[in-house]
């Protein structure tokens, strides 16, 4: 298996970088930028379609750690997995796990707002009213007793935006891992060597334990878990079926 880049995982690589420093160099943290191409929740009125492709060439503009983490990952497996797929059928892959990502991604935000936006409404406050101070970028304060802990997930999902190529990218970690279950991985902070078919199911059950508990154990707290669920089962599907369908034509032609 040769470590060279592969063309299609350049030209992710390029697009990203060139979204992250036309994000630095607009100026005012690159917070038009994120307005324009970052996914917002869909009954945000910053929301645009476009967003569900473009939020996963954005990246954070807090830290430089999560584009630098992003694309390692992505060339390192990304790089595997397109030698094996070929170009084409490489940034199909990719951009369908992205849009997976993002579809589980807004479907949790939708279960996690509507819940606070019901509570909100059974306990006197229009549907309106809240929806108005939100887009204000404002919250009652009367909203966090009511809600307790809930009140940080319901304004957030309605705040703030998705940014990254995570999703995607746990999509192609799953690919690797099927196609080379063997391979041995290791985390940074944990330096043993683990066989892909086990450390990459570990990695999954670890975000969906975040998403479910909001407890953070290797990402940062903001950390759109779900996404990485999201993309790591549109990408078991894709390579299922994608499977699937090859050993059907072998087996009738």
């Amino acid at each position: 298996m040769r470590t060279s880049i592969t063309e299609g995982v350049k030209h992710l690589l390029i697009i990203n970088v060139i979204m992250y420093a036309g994000m630095m160099l607009m100026g005012n943290n690159g917070e038009l930028f994120m307005q324009w191409f970052a996914l917002y929740f869909p009954q945000n009125e910053l929301f645009q379609p476009w967003q569900v492709l473009t939020h996963m060439f954005m990246h954070s503009n807090v830290t430089f750690a999560h584009i630098l983490f992003n694309m390692f990952a992505l060339w390192m497996f990304g790089t595997a997995v397109e030698q094996i797929f070929g170009m084409r059928k490489f940034l199909i892959f990719y951009l369908l796990s992205g849009f997976g990502a993002a579809t589980i991604q807004i479907a949790f935000l939708y279960f996690q707002f509507n819940s606070g936006l019901s509570a909100l409404i059974d306990a006197g406050f229009s549907q309106t009213e809240i929806l108005s101070t939100l887009a204000n970028g404002e919250y009652n304060t009367r909203w966090a007793t009511i809600l307790g802990e809930d009140f940080n997930s319901f304004a957030g999902s309605y705040i703030s935006p998705m940014v990254g190529a995570s999703g995607a990218i746990m999509g192609v970690l799953v690919a690797f891992g099927m196609l080379f279950p063997e391979s041995k991985l290791m985390l940074i902070f944990l330096p043993i060597p683990i066989k892909a078919k086990y450390f990459i199911p570990a990695i999954i059950g670890l975000d969906l334990f975040s998403a479910i508990t909001g407890s953070s154990i290797f990402s940062p707290s903001n950390t759109a878990y779900m996404a990485h669920v999201g993309g790591a089962l549109t990408g078991f599907l894709l390579m299922y079926f994608w499977k699937k369908n090859e050993t059907d034509k072998y087996r009738w032609n």
